[in-house]
C-alpha cells in the first residue's frame, strides 16, 4: 500500500512538473522537499539526531528562498538557474563517495585501509574528507577525486545560491511572483 501512495505521490508531481500553468516556486518546492524531507525522517526517527534534523531542516528553507531567488533573477540566462539543479545533487553525490570511501562500518578488516594499506579509515563529514591512517603516523588520502567534483560542485552551487539569496533579500516581491501561476 506505501508503494502504491508513493507511486501516485511521484506521478503526481511528474505531472505538476510537466504542466506548463504550474508556478515555478511550486515546481521547486515539489522537486526539493521530498529527498529533503526523507533525509529529515531518517535523523529524526532512525538516528535520534533531533538537532541534526533542525539543522538540515532550517539549511533547506534558506537554500529553497535561495532557488526561488535565482529562478526570479530577471538577468540571468537559464542555463545558469538551470545549473544549480545539476550540481546540488552532484554536490552531495560527491561528498556521500568521499565520506564513506573508508568503509569504517564494514567488518574489521574488510575496509580499504585495513585490506590494501594497513591503516585504520577515518573520514570527517566537513570538510569532507577520508584518509588511512598508519601506525607510525603517515596518511594515505581516499577518493580524491571525488574530493575535487565536490570542490567545484560545491563552489558553483554556493555561487549561484548567493546570487539566488540576494535576489530574493533584494527584492522580495519577486519571490512572491515565482508563486503564481501565469494564466
Amino acid at each position: 500500500m506505501t508503494a502504491l501512495l508513493a507511486l501516485i505521490a511521484c506521478a503526481l508531481v511528474v505531472y505538476l512538473l510537466a504542466r506548463p500553468r504550474t508556478a515555478s516556486g511550486i515546481k521547486v518546492v515539489l522537486l526539493t522537499a521530498p529527498p529533503v524531507a526523507g533525509v529529515i525522517w531518517l535523523l529524526e526517527e532512525v538516528y535520534k539526531r533531533t538537532f541534526t534534523a533542525v539543522a538540515v531542516a532550517a539549511a533547506f528553507v534558506v537554500v529553497l528562498i535561495a532557488l526561488i531567488g535565482l529562478l526570479g533573477h530577471p538577468r540571468l540566462p537559464i542555463w545558469t538557474k538551470m545549473l544549480v539543479f545539476g550540481t546540488v545533487p552532484v554536490t552531495a553525490l560527491a561528498w556521500l563517495l568521499v565520506v564513506t570511501a573508508d568503509d569504517t562500518l564494514k567488518d574489521p578488516g574488510e575496509d580499504p585501509c585495513s585490506m590494501y594499506h594497513g591503516g585504520v579509515g577515518v573520514s570527517k563529514a566537513f570538510p569532507p574528507q577520508a584518509y588511512c591512517r598508519y601506525e607510525y603516523g603517515g596518511t594515505h588520502d581516499l577518493a580524491t577525486g571525488a574530493q575535487f567534483v565536490f570542490w567545484v560542485c560545491f563552489a558553483i552551487s554556493l555561487a549561484l545560491l548567493s546570487m539566488g539569496l540576494w535576489q530574493a533579500v533584494r527584492d522580495p516581491s519577486a519571490l512572491v511572483r515565482q508563486f503564481r501561476s501565469e494564466l
